[in-house]
C-alpha cells in the first residue's frame, strides 16, 4: 500500500478496486479503532451509516470485522444521511461515526467519511495518525475482548425527528406543494417523511433505489428530473438532494434551478436580519460566484473564501466562531443545527423563507445577478500531472493576463475525482469562453 489514503473527503475510490476493497475496509476499521480505543475499554462505540450502492454492504461488513478486531462496538444505522451519521455520532456518545458513501458520483464509486466524538469530520491530524496506525502492525485483541455488532432499528427515525425540530415557523408546510428528489440514495425515506409530517403535499422523486441507480439521472447533479416534476405537477417549489443528502439544490415553481450561492446569499440576509448571523459572516469557497461576493458586500456583510471542500468550510467556520457557510454545489452548513452539510435541513430554511414571506421561491431565489461563470472538467490517467506541463502553466499565465481586469481563474484538481476543473468567471462571456478553451486544449493534450 503506497501513497496517502485520504482526500478532501475521506477515502474514495472505486468500488472493489484499492483503496474501495474490503481488504483496505478491514485494515482500515482496524486502524481506526487502534486509534480510538487506547484504554482497553470495552466501552467504545462506533456508529456505521451507508447510501444506497451495493457495494456498501461488502464495506460495511469489513469495516465492522476491522472495528470489532480491535474491541469497538459497532452500532449499523443502515440507509441515512451525511448529516445523520454526525448527529447520531454525537447523540449516541459515539468515539466514532463512518458513513459509507461516495456522495454526488455514480454508484460503482464508493467512500469512507469519519466523523470524530463532537459530530464534526476529523481533523487531517487524526486521519494522518490512522493512516500511521495503518501502515504498521495492528494487534488483534484477545477474544474475551472483541467487540460486539448489533443494528439500530430506530436510526433514521432519531434523524426525521431531530430535522423536524429545525423548522422554524409555527403552522409547518400546510397548503405547500413539494417535489423532493432523493437521487435514489440516503435520504430516499427520510426526506419525504420529515416533508410529510410537517404538513406538505409531497411528490417524491428517486426513491426507489436499486444499489444500481444512485444519482443516476436524479438529484443535484441531475436536476432536470425534478424540474420537470415541479412544472408537471404543479409544485411551489422542488429540493434536490445528491445521493447521500449533504448537497442541495433548489427548483422555483417555474422549474429554475437555485445553486448553493443563492441559497447561502437569501440565508445569509435573513440571519443578518434576525440578527443570528454570527460575525456578519458567510463562509464559502472560492468556486462561489463573484456576484454572491458583490451581494453580501451591498448588505454590510463579509464573504470568507476557503480552499473548495466542505471540511475546510467548517474549519473556518469553527475557528472563528461562525454559523453559516458552505458550497456552491449545495453543500451549505448551518452549524446551529448541523455538524456537516445538511440538503434537507437547508431545504426547510428555504421553505421557511417562502412561509415567512408569503413570496413564490422563484422571488426568492434569485438574490443576485450572477457574473457568468464557466466550469470544465478535464478527466488523466493515474500517475499523470498535467499541471506541471509547460504547455499548461503557459496557458493558464495567458489567460489570467487577459482576465485580470475583469474577472478570475481557478484551475485545481478535483480532491474527489481524477479530474483537473478548469474555472473562470468574467463579465465578458465571449472572453471567458476563449480563455477557458485554450487552457482545456492545452490539458487535452497533455494527458
Amino acid at each position: 500500500m503506497s501513497g496517502r489514503l485520504f482526500g478532501t473527503d475521506g477515502v474514495r475510490g472505486r468500488a472493489n478496486s484499492y483503496p474501495m476493497t474490503a481488504d483496505i475496509a478491514l485494515k482500515l476499521g482496524a486502524a481506526a479503532g487502534r486509534y480510538f480505543r487506547t484504554d482497553g475499554q470495552n466501552r467504545h462505540r462506533v456508529v456505521i451509516g451507508k447510501d444506497t450502492r451495493l457495494s456498501g454492504y461488502m464495506l460495511e461488513n469489513a469495516l465492522t470485522a476491522g472495528l470489532t478486531s480491535t474491541g469497538m462496538n459497532v452500532l449499523l444505522l443502515g440507509p441515512v444521511p451525511t448529516p445523520a451519521v454526525g448527529f447520531l455520532t454525537r447523540s449516541m456518545r459515539a468515539d466514532l461515526g463512518i458513513m459509507i458513501s461516495a456522495s454526488h458520483n455514480p454508484h460503482q464509486d464508493n467512500g469512507i467519511k469519519f466523523f470524530g466524538p463532537d459530530g464534526f469530520k476529523l481533523s487531517d491530524e487524526a486521519q494522518d495518525e490512522i493512516e500511521r496506525i495503518l501502515a504498521g502492525t495492528i494487534e488483534p485483541v484477545q477474544p474475551q475482548n472483541i467487540g460486539r455488532a448489533k443494528r439500530i432499528d430506530d436510526a433514521r427515525g432519531r434523524y426525521v425527528e431531530y430535522a423536524k425540530t429545525t423548522f422554524p415557523v409555527l403552522g409547518g408546510l400546510s397548503g405547500l406543494k413539494v417535489v423532493v428528489d432523493c437521487a435514489n440514495g440516503a435520504a430516499y425515506r427520510a426526506a419525504p417523511e420529515v416533508l410529510w409530517e410537517l404538513g406538505a403535499e409531497v411528490i417524491p422523486v428517486g426513491v426507489s433505489p436499486d444499489g444500481f441507480n444512485i444519482n443516476r439521472e436524479c438529484g443535484s447533479t441531475y436536476t432536470q428530473t425534478a424540474a420537470e416534476a415541479v412544472v408537471q405537477h404543479g409544485a411551489d417549489m422542488g429540493i434536490c438532494l445528491d445521493g447521500d443528502a449533504d448537497r442541495v439544490m433548489i427548483i422555483d415553481e417555474n422549474g429554475q434551478v437555485a445553486d448553493g450561492d443563492q441559497i447561502m446569499a437569501l440565508m445569509a440576509s435573513r440571519w443578518a436580519a434576525n440578527d443570528t448571523l454570527k460575525g456578519g459572516t458567510l463562509v464559502a469557497t472560492v468556486m462561489s460566484n463573484l456576484g454572491l461576493d458583490r451581494y453580501l458586500q451591498g448588505q454590510g456583510l463579509t464573504l470568507h473564501r476557503t480552499a473548495v471542500g466542505d471540511r475546510y468550510v467548517v474549519e473556518a467556520m469553527r475557528a472563528n466562531g461562525w454559523n453559516l457557510g458552505g458550497e456552491q454545489s449545495g453543500h451549505i452548513v448551518m452549524t446551529d443545527y448541523a455538524t456537516t452539510g445538511d440538503g434537507l435541513i437547508a431545504g426547510l430554511q428555504f421553505l421557511a423563507a417562502m412561509v415567512d414571506t408569503g413570496k413564490p421561491a422563484s422571488e426568492l431565489t434569485q438574490s443576485f445577478e450572477t457574473v457568468p461563470q464557466k466550469l470544465t472538467n478535464v478527466r488523466y490517467a493515474a500517475g499523470q500531472e498535467p499541471l506541471n506541463a509547460a504547455t499548461v502553466k503557459a496557458a493558464i499565465a495567458a489567460g489570467e493576463e487577459k482576465l485580470k481586469a475583469n474577472g478570475r481563474l481557478l484551475i485545481r484538481k478535483s480532491g474527489t475525482e481524477p479530474l483537473i476543473r478548469v474555472m473562470g468567471e468574467c463579465e465578458d462571456q465571449a472572453l471567458l469562453d476563449a480563455v477557458i478553451g485554450d487552457i482545456v486544449t492545452a490539458v487535452e493534450q497533455a494527458v
